[in-house]
């Protein structure tokens, strides 16, 4: 039999083309890099509800990619990315979080930035007939129940309960204590009528029906609000933007609005 040189050519080249396509298809890092537009997870604290649906939909508008939230309590939401959750990005309500998913592994450390500081407010009902001006009210034999999120995985319920540590007020108090998942859930309660006063995120208290205080900031750690891109993403480029976007000018002021103390700026008195 002759040897085509040129059959053998067409053959070859035709075998490399259909392996270089199947590696193409097989590795999503690869496969991200053309396509733009993506859709990102986002887990986040649940005090940020409204503040990033804000956010998102901007971004969205601009950038063409897609954000879908999971919202929840910031310690379920880092167990879950430890077990492997398919997640972009993670934005935390504590720093600590953060920075212990970096020891493990589990996050572009050079992503790390703090986005926000977090107040807890004493919220109320609008037409709740119990006045409430500081944290010593709770004392009051008219206020039954008190929600707080849960201090063991929650930022907001630890802040809560530190509050009420430094007060002198956690040991006398805790009969009357209804503890939610997260904090928004614990805002829920408040806002169904289940309890009389809720321990709240500022940013769940505010550009809503209700009344509120602010707890002093020295009776609690400050809640450093930090977030971070996940190592395992599938969408690198697109997360970092997504990142970098919610510290810009313009998400700022929607943090702003929320009632976030800003990387840099001076806390709320």
């Amino acid at each position: 039999m002759k040897f085509n040189l040129k059959f053998f050519l067409a053959f070859f080249l035709t075998v490399v083309l259909i392996a270089c396509t199947q590696t193409i298809n097989s590795n999503p890092k690869v496969t991200q890099s053309i396509s733009p537009n993506v859709t990102l997870n986002v887990s986040a604290a649940s005090d940020l509800k409204y503040a990033f649906e804000e956010i998102g939909k901007t971004f969205e508008k601009e950038s063409g990619n897609k954000i879908v939230f999971n919202f929840g309590s910031t310690g379920q939401l880092a167990k879950q990315i430890e077990n492997g959750a398919p997640i972009d990005i993670f934005a935390a309500a504590n720093k600590a979080f953060i920075e212990e998913l970096d020891k493990k592994g589990l996050i572009i450390t050079d992503t790390k930035q703090i986005y926000g500081i977090g107040r807890i407010t004493l919220w109320t009902r609008e037409d709740a007939k119990i006045k409430i001006q500081d944290i010593q009210d709770l004392m009051k034999p008219e206020v039954k129940k008190i929600a707080i999120a849960n201090p063991d995985h929650a930022p907001y319920g630890l802040a809560a309960k530190e509050a009420l540590q430094s007060a002198g007020l956690w040991e006398k108090v805790k009969p009357k204590l209804v503890l939610a998942q997260n904090i928004s859930q614990a805002q829920q309660y408040g806002e169904t009528g289940n309890v009389d006063v809720t321990i709240s995120a500022l940013s769940l208290s505010i550009n809503k029906p209700g009344n509120w205080v602010l707890i002093p900031e020295d009776l609690h750690k400050p809640l450093e609000q930090m977030l971070a891109v996940i190592k395992d993403s599938k969408h690198e480029l697109q997360s970092r933007n997504f990142a970098n976007f919610i510290n810009s000018s313009q998400s700022r002021n929607i943090m702003k609005k929320y009632g976030f103390i800003l990387p840099g700026e001076t806390h709320i008195k």
